[in-house]
């Protein structure tokens, strides 16, 4: 229980990524599509809320609110997602850098985490180490994008989420018992 409490965003991190690893394994675009859409209803929703709200704020309140900005630009997000997803898409190598780019700082704060570990004299800095190298290694191909199309660059994403989320997840526990029997 005490895992559980000291770990809890760890670990709902980890199941994050294992449960989108495995979405965008399976069908990456479907994924992204809906994802998107996702977004794009809540973002209306926001619009018509920021809207109705300033409206109904007095005219000397409204003024300095800015809702009515925030309506209206979450409604033409929002429309955008919903409606012109395929935009954004098709516009995924730019979020695809982004996303190794990511990976590849984790990796390089888990070599921190190893090191660290290593000086301290605690034990258990190879599993760290090796997720690191995982880590980067993602990182790299990645931003490498050797892919001939992008839904097989997103099947590698997915699979290299899902990797990552399994091999934290065992380095979180492995560590956590070496911390609490030490």
């Amino acid at each position: 229980m005490t895992f559980l409490k000291q770990n809890a965003n760890s670990l709902l991190l980890c199941l994050f990524e294992a449960v989108v690893g495995v979405l965008l394994l399976v069908n990456p675009v479907g994924f992204t599509a809906g994802i998107l859409m996702a977004l794009g209803i809540v973002l209306l929703f926001v619009a018509v809320f920021s809207i109705i709200g300033y409206i109904r704020m007095e005219a000397v309140e409204a003024a300095g609110s800015g809702k009515l900005l925030w309506g209206l630009l979450s409604l033409v997000a929002g429309y955008v997602l919903v409606f012109h997803s395929e935009w954004l898409i098709n516009a995924f190598p730019v979020f695809s850098f982004f996303y190794g780019l990511a990976i590849l700082v984790s990796g390089v704060a888990k070599v921190q985490w190893s090191v660290d570990r290593l000086r301290l004299g605690v034990g258990g800095w190879v599993l760290p180490a090796l997720s690191a190298a995982l880590s980067i290694l993602c990182g790299v191909v990645i931003l490498a994008n050797p892919f001939e199309t992008m839904v097989i660059m997103w099947m590698f994403t997915g699979a290299s989420l899902l990797v990552e989320a399994v091999f934290d997840l065992v380095v979180l526990f492995l560590c956590s018992r070496r911390n609490d029997e030490n």
